[in-house]
């Protein structure tokens, strides 16, 4: 009789720990994360679609998303869903507003045959109770990890279904014990924190949580520590002073390299075009100034040189001697002026040559002293 009582009990513990819905029926658990596609079984298909009907639900709130095999387009989401061959529901990049209750409901006839295959949409988000404007080195953070639910209670779950939230590094290492952190979970919301004091090296570093189900990982959300500059000024105060230091540079990772390297050239091209513009400009000036003072000599000396100018003066007298038998007409002077010009460039025609004379007098006499007339000739070359 007792074995008896115990195999009973036995059984209905069991009952009770199977994940059941409304009318008694099972429930399918999908986890899920910001950005990920998921697959949304319909455990109770026929050989077609037509007759199925997607029905989603939360808070008592529901809607339907498709009728007859075809989505209804009259919802905000409906570009991101679509039906599968099996008439499971496909949803791409799932947000946190997709998480809630799915019904997939048969009908033939306009009535609904057998019970609905329940699905329930769990969904995973990360976040921090820092601004990025406070996330440097020195400064304390907390991490919060929740897992959204419908329908369930999340007791229900880490009791019943062996669901967890567990913080691991880059490395897939269990943070738990280490001592740096600071781990706690709320099963009234299901919410684990994570709460650490930054360091220099945490620039890059990836924080992930994970959600299990009895040990079987189903999805994960991932905090990633970015610095708003590469280097931090830390100040260290002592008794008599302040001591500065300056940390040193975070390398770049692999996928900043390519922005790195492109910054390290641009500064090098703007310093060097800083240096020899005013080097140019200079040049330039110079060498204009130079042509000017060359180009002002050379036009006066070929102004200069633009006419020969000759002058050829004579002049001849003759005193005569006097006497009051002889005439009063003599010869005075005779003069002779040449005056002429020559062009200094090959291409032009040489000027006429003018030449101006002046002869005065009245014919001597045979016996006339000849020794007395005289000639002088000026020859003046201007060039």
């Amino acid at each position: 009789m007792g074995d008896k009582c115990y195999m009973r009990f036995l059984g209905l513990i069991i009952l009770c720990s199977l994940p059941t819905g409304m009318n008694g029926a099972e429930v399918t658990r999908v986890f899920s994360s910001s950005g990920e596609n998921v697959r949304l079984p319909c455990n109770n298909a026929g050989s077609g679609c037509t007759s199925t009907t997607w029905i989603y639900s939360r808070q008592s709130e529901s809607v339907e998303l498709t009728a007859g095999g075809e989505k209804k387009k009259d919802i905000e989401r409906h570009e991101r869903l679509s039906l599968g061959s099996d008439c499971s529901l496909n949803i791409e990049k799932v947000t946190k507003e997709d998480n809630g209750s799915y019904s997939c409901r048969q009908y033939l006839n306009g009535k609904q045959q057998g019970n609905d295959a329940l699905v329930n949409l769990l969904f995973l988000h990360v976040s921090s109770s820092s601004s990025q404007t406070e996330i440097r080195p020195g400064s304390s953070v907390t991490l919060f990890c929740q897992l959204y639910y419908d329908g369930v209670s999340c007791d229900t779950l880490v009791r019943t279904e062996g669901v967890q939230l567990i913080w691991v590094n880059q490395a897939g290492v269990n943070l738990q014990t280490d001592s740096r952190y600071q781990i706690s979970f709320s099963s009234g919301q299901c919410i684990s924190t994570l709460t650490t004091t930054l360091l220099n090296e945490d620039h890059n570093r990836e924080w992930r949580c994970l959600v299990t189900q009895r040990n079987e990982v189903k999805t994960s959300a991932t905090y990633t520590v970015k610095y708003t500059t590469s280097t931090t000024l830390i100040l260290t105060t002592t008794k008599n002073s302040v001591k500065q230091t300056r940390p040193t540079p975070t390398p770049p990772d692999d996928l900043d390299k390519h922005h790195y390297h492109s910054l390290i050239g641009t500064v090098v091209a703007a310093a060097a075009l800083a240096v020899l513009l005013p080097a140019v400009i200079l040049w330039v000036i110079c060498k204009k100034r130079a042509d000017k003072r060359r180009g002002a000599k050379e036009s006066v000396v070929t102004h200069m040189n633009k006419y020969d100018v000759t002058n050829d003066t004579v002049n001849i007298s003759k005193h005569p001697t006097p006497s009051t038998n002889e005439q009063k007409d003599d010869v005075t002077y005779t003069e002779v002026a040449t005056y002429s010009k020559i062009q200094a460039k090959k291409n032009k025609v040489d000027d006429d040559k003018v030449t101006y004379a002046a002869i005065r007098g009245v014919t001597a006499g045979p016996q006339d002293n000849c020794s007395q007339l005289y000639a002088s000739v000026n020859n003046n070359h201007h060039k």
